[in-house]
């Protein structure tokens, strides 16, 4: 097959750049297991080339990268549009092609080295000036695009790129700082700290920005706060510049809170387990604001924590409460008179009925889940009591159901066993998945 002509190429070119990394990524990977046809060559080239340049660029540009997203206008962050990194970047191309070709060298051979770190350094000095001044079509296009998404957005740009050093640096301690913030650790990010504010006085809030940005949990950053501040009573932490970023916290978990209310009891397991992630985020989001700070109970914060804490306890009780019913009504009973006694036993004439289990299995699955943050959460002690009881509900209903289909006194038993088959499910998470193997091993022997 004839190679593509040049104004073909041009097309492709131009959507290329025009596409996400992982898009580039993906597009990069086929191509690679596409021969040797002649059509295809010279995409995959241009594909080559423009992954090796955004590469560089990544690197270069990696203390503001994660920055730039979407529109740029996140009203609780500090964002610049996506195209803001493009253009900065073929800004450098244009102002200083030989130092980025320099880099692109160095960061072949030499990736994550003192001389790497100079070297990309020395470009976002030049970025900085570019956009400050609007040098070139490219940087005032980024300048005017950041302005264009926020208020006094491309002064805030510069100013990112002017601190942009002391971040890549940080970045590369950052696991440490939010694994384990030792004595060395605490030193090593407040000297980060000072050197953001030698460079300009108002690099706190944007240092911290930065940071917040490159981690997979932003709110993380708190520890890097809490650290810098030597861990500040509340009062100080609420009228410092860094107080945003603790507001933002309480604004999402109670954000949260409302997703554990509206557990969609319907959705059947994977709904309980996206509802058990967030009461875990949630909790490890409350002790994050906890351990930050010294909380005054009866002060704003530590009163409004304490709320969010007994809210989110709330919340899951009243999840927890809706299991014995949810349970009973995946497995019914009926009334059956015994030595002149009433008892429940199962009641199996009819299928398991598919909304009630789906209930049930949405709630259980949430109850099992929520496990590994019952302590810290505050509900483990209205957990174990719930799952005890459910527990004894589930055995009993089995040992009933298999003595009856072992002397054949159910009314159906394709029923009976479907409703074996249901309450396998529920032993094994309310016991562990053994037991659910053992339910089913003795149904299978009948």
């Amino acid at each position: 097959m004839a190679a593509l002509s040049e104004d073909k190429i041009q097309i492709v070119r131009a959507l290329v750049e025009q596409a996400p990394d992982p898009v580039v990524g993906r597009l990069q990977a086929a191509l690679a297991q596409a021969g040797g046809d002649d059509a295809l060559a010279s995409v995959r080239q241009l594909v080559d080339l423009e992954a090796d340049d955004r590469r560089v660029r990544n690197s270069v540009l990696a203390p503001i990268a994660p920055m730039c997203v979407g529109d740029g206008a996140a009203a609780d962050r500090i964002q610049f549009p996506k195209p803001v990194l493009g253009l900065i970047w073929r800004g450098l191309k244009r102002a200083a092609p030989e130092e980025v070709a320099d880099a692109r060298g160095i960061l072949r051979e030499l990736a994550g080295c003192e001389e790497s770190r100079e070297a990309f350094d020395r470009l976002t000095r030049v970025a900085a000036a570019g956009v400050r001044e609007r040098e070139g079509r490219e940087f005032a296009a980024a300048a005017e695009a950041a302005a264009k998404s926020r208020e006094n957005g491309a002064e805030l740009l510069a100013g990112c790129l002017d601190i942009a050093p002391v971040v890549r640096l940080a970045c590369q301690r950052l696991p440490d700082w939010i694994t384990r913030m030792g004595r060395d650790e605490t030193a090593q990010a407040r000297v980060a700290f000072k050197d953001a504010a030698a460079i300009r006085t108002d690099a706190g809030p944007l240092f911290f920005e930065m940071l917040a940005a490159q981690l997979a949990h932003p709110w993380q950053v708190l520890r890097i706060i809490s650290a810098v501040m030597d861990k500040p009573d509340e009062h100080y932490f609420a009228a410092s510049e860094s107080a945003v970023f603790a507001l933002r916290l309480m604004d999402l978990v109670e954000a949260e809170l409302g997703r554990v209310c509206a557990l969609d009891r319907d959705g059947g397991r994977e709904a309980g387990r996206a509802a058990a992630q967030v009461v875990e985020r949630i909790t490890e989001q409350i002790g994050e604001i906890e351990a930050a700070m010294r909380l005054d109970r009866e002060g704003g914060w530590g009163r409004r924590v304490a709320q969010q804490r007994a809210a989110l306890a709330a919340a899951v009780e009243g999840r927890l409460r809706e299991l014995e019913r949810a349970v009973g009504a995946a497995l019914p009973t009926r009334q059956e008179r015994v030595a002149r006694r009433l008892r429940a036993v199962p009641k199996v004439a009819q299928p398991p009925e598919a909304a009630a289990v789906a209930q049930a299995m949405t709630l259980l699955q949430f109850a099992s889940d929520i496990r590994g943050c019952a302590g810290a959460g505050g509900f483990a002690s209205s957990r174990t009591k719930m799952l005890e009881a459910l527990g004894e509900t589930v055995d009993n209903y089995v040992e009933d159901l298999l003595d009856r289909l072992r002397h054949g006194e159910v009314e159906s038993e394709p029923a009976a066993r479907a409703y074996l088959e249901v309450a396998a499910d529920f032993a094994g998470l309310i016991h562990d998945p053994k037991a659910a193997q053992v339910v089913r091993r003795r149904a299978g022997a009948i």
